[in-house]
């Protein structure tokens, strides 16, 4: 999206348009929750639109609380706090959805074992995602089963053609919906 965004940039002298990309590593809806507002206020411009991209690594099981990382509850509470703040800022929320794992890679996890991502479970924090969004009436983006699991790196984070597929979903979705124009 960013490289298609930047070539409109240079193309079009009436055309701008900055993305950042704040996702961390292992964040989940909690850790962005408690950064979302300052990092929003430091990169404001007058028309913002907001693509968030969260709830895998809440989904993650831990083994030793016998638990979601964060509960579907907390996810739920969060989903909402994370509209509400973004609605002082901007209209154009999207939220993208989870894309499926490849269990027999990340069952359990191999960099922490005490951890597994199972498509069930992450199946029921995006149809819960979903809901949120449609409740609150805010975009969604469906990403569940669109990437197949061959694209998945490392059985949950894409690789380079499995991006590419999420970029071309993204980009599709933003212009049938007239929030981008490409």
């Amino acid at each position: 999206m960013r490289l298609s965004l930047d070539e409109k940039n240079i193309s079009d002298s009436d055309f701008y348009c900055t993305v950042y990309n704040l996702g961390i590593s292992g964040d989940t809806s909690d850790d962005i929750l408690r950064r979302f507002e300052f990092e929003a206020q430091q990169r404001l411009k007058e028309d913002v639109i907001f693509l968030i991209g969260v709830g895998i690594n809440d989904s993650a099981w831990v083994h030793s609380k016998n638990d979601f990382l964060v509960s579907l509850d907390a996810f739920k509470e969060n989903i909402r706090k994370l509209i509400s703040l973004a609605r002082k800022f901007s209209s154009k929320i999207i939220f993208i959805g989870l894309i499926g794992v490849d269990e027999s890679k990340v069952d359990p996890i191999p960099w922490d074992p005490d951890k597994s991502y199972k498509n069930e479970y992450v199946k029921k924090y995006d149809d819960l995602l979903e809901k949120i969004c449609n409740d609150e009436n805010v975009y969604y983006i469906k990403l569940f089963g669109k990437i197949p699991k061959e694209f998945l790196e490392d059985g949950v984070h894409p690789n380079s053609e499995g991006h590419k597929m999420i970029f071309e979903i993204i980009k599709k979705f933003l212009v049938e919906h007239n929030i981008i124009i490409i």
